[in-house]
Parts: C-alpha cells; sequence; structure tokens
C-alpha cells in the first residue's frame, strides 16, 4: 500500500492555452478513499490519467509513496485502474479475463487460480467464473471489472466513473458494495465521478474541482457543512443548497420582506467590490415552515412539490425579492417540508432560517465568509 501526492501537477494539452488540470497539490494518504468530484470537463478525468500515466505531466510532479513516478510508465506504476466501460474481453471466461493481466506477467497457474478464487469469493462471483461476459448482467460485469484490478494487489487503485452505465437502483447497490470492499481490503483508491451523491456516501474525503483548479478537500460532513465558496456550496448536497445575492442594511439582509442577521466578522469582510451585497446560502433542510406574521419570514409561492415517501420538498418563487435567489441550475428555491402536511400548488408558504444554518460569501469573491 502507499500514499498519493500530486505536486503542483499540469496537464496542458496541445493546442489549448489553459490547463486542463492547474498546479494540483493534493496528498492521498495511505488506506484512504479519496473522491474527485466535479462538472465535465472540471479536469477529474485527466487528474487521474496522469496519475495512472496515460496522460503527461507538463509541469509538477506526482508521487507513489517515496517514489517519483511523473516519468514512470503504466506499467511500472504498481496502479490497478477501473474504467467506465468494462473493458472485458468477450472470447474469454470470467476467471481468464480476472486472471489475464498476471498470464501475462508470467504469475503461475496455480497462483493466478488462487488470485481468481480468493477475488470471486469477495465479490460472489464464485459461480459465474465459467461463464463468458455476454451471459451476465452489467453488475455482474462491473464486478468482474473489479475482481480483474483485486487480483493484481496494486498499491494503488484508480476508479474513473465505474457506476455511470448502471440502472439507478444498481447503481446505489454497487456503491455500496465498493466502499465495504475498499474497507476490507485497505487498498488506496482514487475514485472519479461527477455524482456528488456517489462522493458524499462513499469517500473518506473529497476534493472537488471546477476548471482544472482545485476548490476544497475534505470529509464529507466538512464538505456539506462549511463549503469554502459558493461553488462548493452549490455543488455538494441533494437537493441543492439554495443561494442568493442581497443587499445589506443595518447589518441585516434583506430577503422579500423579511431580514437576516449578519454576524459583526462577516460586515467586517466585506469589500468595497461588494458594493453593499452578500451572498447567503441555506440548505432545504434548514428552513422551517412558520405561520404567517413570523419575525424574519419569508413568502415563498408554490410551484412544485416533490414527495419522496420519507421526504417531501416544495419548489417555490420568493416574493417579494429583486435578488437573484436560485438553488443548482434551477432559479425556485427548495424546502423540505413534513411529507405528512404538504402544501398544494399555487400555495403561499411563509418559511425561516433557522438560527445559525445559513452559510455567508462576499458576493464579489464567492468566498466563504462566516
Amino acid at each position: 500500500m502507499a500514499t498519493v501526492t500530486f505536486d503542483h501537477a499540469t496537464r496542458v494539452y496541445p493546442g489549448t492555452e489553459r490547463p486542463a488540470v492547474d498546479a494540483l497539490n493534493l496528498h492521498i494518504e495511505d488506506g484512504e478513499f479519496l473522491v474527485l468530484v466535479g462538472p465535465s470537463g472540471c479536469g477529474k478525468s485527466t487528474s487521474l490519467r496522469m496519475l495512472a500515466g496515460l496522460e503527461d505531466v507538463n509541469a509538477g510532479n506526482i508521487y507513489i509513496g517515496d517514489r517519483d513516478v511523473t516519468d514512470v510508465q503504466p506499467k511500472d506504476r504498481d496502479i490497478a485502474m477501473v474504467f467506465q466501460n468494462y473493458a472485458l474481453y468477450p472470447h474469454m471466461s470470467v476467471a481468464d479475463n480476472m486472471g489475464f493481466a498476471l498470464k501475462i506477467a508470467g504469475t503461475p497457474k496455480a497462483e493466478i487460480r488462487q488470485r481468481v478464487e480468493e477475488a470471486a469469493k469477495i465479490l460472489d462471483l464464485t459461480e459465474y467464473l465459467d461463464r463468458k461476459p455476454k451471459a451476465l448482467s452489467g453488475g455482474q460485469r462491473q464486478r468482474v471489472a473489479m475482481g480483474r484490478a483485486i487480483v493484481r494487489q496494486p498499491q494503488v487503485f484508480l476508479m474513473d466513473e465505474p457506476l455511470s452505465n448502471l440502472d439507478a437502483k444498481l447503481r446505489v447497490q454497487t456503491r455500496t458494495q465498493i466502499a465495504s470492499l475498499q474497507r476490507r481490503l485497505g487498498v488506496t483508491t482514487v475514485y472519479v465521478t461527477h455524482d456528488q451523491t456517489e462522493a458524499l456516501t462513499m469517500g473518506d474525503r473529497i476534493a472537488v474541482l471546477k476548471d482544472g483548479l482545485l476548490q476544497q478537500v475534505g470529509t464529507p460532513r466538512e464538505m456539506y457543512d462549511t463549503p469554502n465558496n459558493v461553488f462548493v456550496a452549490g455543488f455538494i448536497g441533494s437537493p441543492a443548497m439554495n443561494i442568493g445575492t442581497f443587499e445589506i442594511k443595518d447589518g441585516r439582509a434583506q430577503v422579500g420582506h423579511a431580514t437576516v442577521p449578519l454576524q459583526r466578522s462577516v460586515i467586517d469582510g466585506l469589500t468595497e467590490a461588494d458594493n453593499g451585497k452578500v451572498t447567503i446560502g441555506f440548505r432545504p433542510e434548514a428552513l422551517d415552515v412558520v405561520s404567517e406574521g413570523s419575525e424574519d419570514a419569508f413568502q415563498l409561492q408554490v410551484n412544485l412539490v416533490e414527495e419522496l415517501g420519507s421526504d417531501a420538498f416544495v419548489y417555490g418563487d420568493l416574493l417579494s425579492s429583486s435578488a437573484d435567489l436560485h438553488s443548482g441550475s434551477s432559479d425556485q428555491v427548495i424546502v423540505r417540508v413534513d411529507p405528512r402536511n404538504t402544501p398544494m400548488k399555487g400555495d403561499t408558504i411563509h418559511v425561516t432560517i433557522q438560527q445559525g444554518q445559513e452559510h455567508v460569501f462576499g458576493a464579489a469573491t464567492g468566498e466563504r465568509l462566516s
């Protein structure tokens, strides 16, 4: 097993001016499950491919343990990769697919069989060892691809969106299996996904990227409770955080007819560039539905109620405000409500932000102030 370190690692593709990955500094502990997450084109897969040796590093260095592998061939890095597509040989059995890399390396047949059977037992594939890939489901094929990596007994697992081709229910089931398997094996793992729910449920730590730049690294709880900036706040969490930019008056942000008190440290952190405004984020579960006339309550007109059984979410428009308030890519406010007492479409509800549950950012920089 080994640590992984990106030291100012940069990748610039030929014909482009902006780096796909820009001076990435990231240290992954021995045995850690780290998830690289971000929107399409943010540089997460490029970072993984740099670590695998499939992309050149134009500046900086990459280390596996104490060994500088920046210019080392992929086959000599002692890593195993699981791709989005299963990349199985259709004419080979499951056992032959799993053991193929060992066969190429000249490993004795008895040892290959032993390792394959051990991996198959871990992955619940024992009864499928003699089948061809075409006789397997998507989830079983992905487990075969995992088994092919496990038998290698590498220092580092690299996984590039391995669940993207699975249906929703199987994706949830398989992500639980992968997380449990990684903790059982204790192998350092770097996992790439665009799905922030996968990141929150699987990773020991999460690294969020945007436009090739590392935005924040932390545990799932840290990312959820204290996002560093507006981008991380809006990206992490499902449904997305409600975020808006509001005028400040007498030390309070004006949210519709209501006001939100701001801490003195927040007021002191504002600059001229903020132009008397502040960006505030609040999660759907941080809002309480209250009676009309309640202090610091603002009005929402209900557009949609999404009932999920154990939860219900109201999507609505903020009334009496010219602020740019949105949640994710939607221009609506989202509120989590009691699923046994939901409003109707067209109703007006009054909500307040729970004390201390707002996230405050600079209007100009988008950086966290609270």
